[in-house]
């Protein structure tokens, strides 16, 4: 029995490693994986910002390239108007229905 042991101990001490790095060391493979995981997800939404920064920045260079966009914008979104204008803002109270 012992000599069968120590026959194939190369293999044994292969298993036993394996089994250690698998399941009992602080990096094991579950740990690996979720780590890879949390990358993943990470670079997607590393390059969902990166596709909102980039419209942001082409918004911001047609906002300020012209004057007429200027006004346009400050009157949409802030609802600015001129000394000599009426402003209605209309309220839909209704939600769409998605």
């Amino acid at each position: 029995m012992l000599h069968n042991l120590f026959k194939y101990r190369y293999l044994i001490l292969f298993g036993f490693f394996s089994l250690w790095m698998l399941f009992f060391d602080s990096n094991n493979a579950f740990y690996r994986f979720s780590i890879a995981s949390e990358v993943s997800d990470l670079e997607d939404s590393k390059a969902l910002y990166e596709k909102q920064i980039a419209d942001l920045k082409r918004q911001r260079t047609e906002l300020f390239g012209n004057l007429v966009n200027l006004e346009k914008f400050a009157r949409e979104k802030y609802m600015m108007k001129k000394d000599n204008e009426d402003l209605f803002v209309i309220v839909n109270d209704t939600l769409p229905d998605e």
